[in-house]
C-alpha cells in the first residue's frame, strides 16, 4: 500500500502512532497505537464517529490507554519504528475497503472497519464498546453524506463546519440553550418542510431579533427529547442543527 494515498489526517495520525511507540519505547508500531492517535486527534474523524455511534469515549480511552501500557518495552529503541505485519495487515485492509468504496484516496474511519475486519483483540475492544459493522457503515455514510473521498484533504473539509458554525443540538443535550416559548406553530411547520421528500430545505426570513434563531433552538431540543418523527431521531452527538 502507498503512504501518499492516505489522507492527510491519516497520514498525520500514523506519524503520531510511530511518535507514541518511541515514547513508550515499543518494538513496532501496532494497530493500538494507531487507534489511540487516530482517537485523540484534534479535528479527526474517528472519535466524533464512535460517539454518534453511542461509544462511551472515557471508557473506550481507558481501555486504549491499558492496552498500550500492557505492550512489551525495548530499550534503546532506534528512531525508525517500523510498523508490525498486524499493523500492516490492517492498513492494507484499508486499502481493500477504500477501492471498495470507490474511494481515490484511503480515509481514517476505514481503520475502524479494517479493525472488524481483522478480528483480532482491536476489534474485540470496539465490539465491547457497542461498535458492529452496521452502526459503523451507517455512521460513516451519514459522516459523508454520499461523498467519495478523492481529495487528499477530504477529511479537513469535513471539520470546515464545525470551525464556523454552532452545533445546537448539541448544545440542547448540554442544557445551554433556553426554553422556548411561544413558537410551537413555526416548530411544527419547520418539522413539516424537513419531512417531505423534496423541498425540504426551510428558510427562516426575518429582521434581526424576531426570533428566528429561537425556532431552530426549539427544534433542537425536541430532537434531543425525541419529540420528533421517526425520520428527524438521530443520535444527538451528531452534528443537526447548525446555527451561523
Amino acid at each position: 500500500m502507498r503512504l501518499d494515498r492516505l489522507t492527510n489526517k491519516f497520514q498525520q495520525a500514523l506519524a503520531d502512532a510511530q511518535s507514541l511507540a518511541l515514547g513508550r519505547e515499543n518494538q513496532f508500531i501496532e494497530p493500538i497505537h494507531l487507534l489511540s492517535a487516530l482517537f485523540n486527534q484534534e479535528g479527526g474523524s474517528v472519535r466524533p464517529l464512535l460517539t454518534t455511534i453511542g461509544v462511551n469515549a472515557g471508557q473506550l480511552q481507558q481501555k486504549i490507554e491499558d492496552a498500550l501500557a500492557r505492550l512489551p518495552q525495548v530499550q534503546g529503541v532506534a528512531g525508525d519504528v517500523q510498523p508490525s505485519s498486524d499493523l500492516i495487515r490492517h492498513l492494507n485492509l484499508c486499502d481493500q475497503l477504500a477501492q471498495k468504496n470507490g474511494d481515490e484516496f484511503i480515509s481514517s474511519e476505514l481503520f475502524l472497519l479494517a479493525a472488524l475486519e481483522a478480528n483480532t483483540s482491536l476489534a474485540d475492544m470496539l465490539k465491547a464498546a457497542g461498535v458492529n459493522k452496521a452502526n459503523l457503515n451507517k455512521a460513516i455514510d451519514e459522516m459523508r453524506g454520499g461523498e467519495k473521498v478523492n481529495d487528499q484533504g477530504a477529511e479537513d473539509q469535513r471539520q470546515a463546519l464545525k470551525k464556523f458554525t454552532v452545533d445546537l443540538t448539541e448544545r440542547a443535550e448540554q442544557g445551554k440553550l433556553d426554553p422556548v416559548i411561544g413558537r410551537d406553530e413555526e416548530i411544527r411547520r419547520t418539522i413539516q418542510v424537513l419531512q417531505r421528500r423534496t423541498k425540504n430545505n426551510p428558510v427562516l426570513i426575518g429582521e434581526p431579533g424576531v426570533g428566528k434563531t429561537a425556532i431552530v433552538e426549539g427544534l433542537a431540543q425536541r430532537i434531543v427529547n425525541g419529540e420528533v418523527p421517526e425520520g428527524l431521531k438521530i443520535n444527538v452527538s451528531y452534528p443537526l442543527i447548525w446555527e451561523h
